[in-house]
């Protein structure tokens, strides 16, 4: 509801009766980033987990099934797609494997590399998860028009290029 007080206007009303010299504005806007995010993630969560998957070992087959038919990337190039340690992914690519979900293969333009791609079970079960994912995804933006969200997204894309 439009107009109700949230947990973030408390704490607002609290620092602007405690230091009124500061213009807390921002404090609100990142907290509530903050709070929506943490909702977020335990709803995307929920879901990836009935599909026997975690937001990572998601992120890996969900970036092997956007790279077009084999499904297969070089671990460097999983490796730029995401924000983690090579040791990281190698664990992730690990715990993959031993689900049968992917697989690393040698790679056809340079003998000493290997590829990692997805096998026919990892892309059943990607194609599966992605779809609960986006159906939820849907229900989750649902509390904001279509015009609302476009309007947002145009907002987070502005403000997400000055950190990018």
């Amino acid at each position: 509801m439009v107009g109700s007080m949230d947990h973030v206007d408390r704490i607002l009303a609290q620092w602007n009766r405690e230091r009124p010299d500061l213009d807390v504005g921002p404090m609100g806007l990142l907290g509530r980033f903050g709070r929506v995010r943490a909702h977020l993630s335990r709803e995307i969560e929920h879901v990836l987990a009935a599909h026997g998957l975690s937001g990572a070992s998601f992120d890996v087959l969900a970036t092997l099934r956007r790279s077009s038919a084999p499904y297969r990337l070089s671990p460097g190039d999983l490796l730029a797609t995401t924000m983690v340690t090579s040791g990281t992914m190698t664990n992730r690519i690990d715990q993959l494997e031993k689900a049968g979900l992917v697989e690393r293969v040698q790679n056809p333009q340079d003998g000493r590399s290997v590829l990692i791609s997805l096998t026919s079970k990892g892309l059943a079960l990607v194609d599966e998860a992605v779809t609960a994912h986006v159906e939820n995804q849907h229900r989750l933006a649902a509390a904001l028009s279509p015009a609302e969200q476009r309007e947002l997204d145009a907002l987070l894309r502005k403000f997400l290029a000055a950190f990018e």
